[in-house]
């Protein structure tokens, strides 16, 4: 069993309410999203592991038990093309929960048209392996997101 923590700050609000209908979906995998706290901050590894994909706007760890889990920070954020966000580690690096992986700021993501929600999603996960959803909760850095079976 995984236990999938918080990368960032904010309000848990659940994948139906992303404004993307790849996430909204969860076309990509099923979760939950972030409407995160409107400041300069660093999103934080979900969980122990490799850091397999790495984005200024996404990255993917996956951990002992080959769960890959997905921080989207925003929505369509790939568009502004790294502007706002700074990469703290290197795709293959092994990370710990909580360690910073990119630092970035929501207002700014805002300011440059963009959705500021973030989807946090278990990668080629069915909606039944996970269990304990966050959802209509505030959440800190390291608050438990869901438990991954």
């Amino acid at each position: 069993m995984t236990t999938v923590t918080s990368p960032i700050a904010g309000r848990a609000i659940g994948l139906a309410a992303v404004p993307d209908p790849v996430f909204s979906g969860a076309m990509v995998g099923p979760g939950t999203a972030i409407d995160p706290v409107r400041k300069a901050s660093e999103a934080v590894a979900p969980v122990d592991g490799i850091v397999v994909s790495l984005h200024p706007h996404a990255f993917v760890v996956v951990d002992d038990e080959g769960h890959g889990v997905l921080t989207h920070l925003g929505i369509d954020t790939v568009q502004l093309n790294g502007q706002g966000f700074e990469l703290l580690v290197s795709k293959g690096d092994t990370v710990r929960r909580g360690d910073a992986i990119v630092r970035w700021n929501p207002t700014e993501v805002e300011a440059a048209g963009k959705s500021a929600v973030c989807p946090i999603v278990a990668l080629e996960a069915t909606a039944e392996a996970l269990s304990s959803i966050a959802e209509g909760i505030d959440v800190e850095p390291g608050d438990k997101l869901f438990s991954w079976k």
